[in-house]
């Protein structure tokens, strides 16, 4: 699973971004259509690799609050007469 479709507008934000870099960082220029394949090839590459990282981070953030509602649990238990 990966993202399919980005808007439109952040899309655009993107690809005049990309045709920024190669303007200042290589002196070079980039038509639309050529910055935006190289958008399309980027996400396809790096997509995957964040959305697994996303998902691998949220485990960590929720097994941490499920360990402290664990403790939270066990403080709660009365002890046994």
């Amino acid at each position: 699973m990966f993202i399919k479709k980005v808007p439109k507008e952040h899309k655009d934000t993107i690809i005049t971004n990309i045709q920024l870099y190669f303007s200042k960082e290589r002196d070079d220029s980039l038509g639309n259509l050529e910055a935006e394949q190289l958008f399309d090839f980027m996400l396809n590459k790096i997509a995957p690799i964040i959305y697994n990282q996303a998902l691998s981070d949220v485990r960590k953030v929720i097994q941490q609050q499920f360990d402290s509602l664990e403790e939270e649990i066990y403080a709660l238990e009365k002890p046994l007469r």
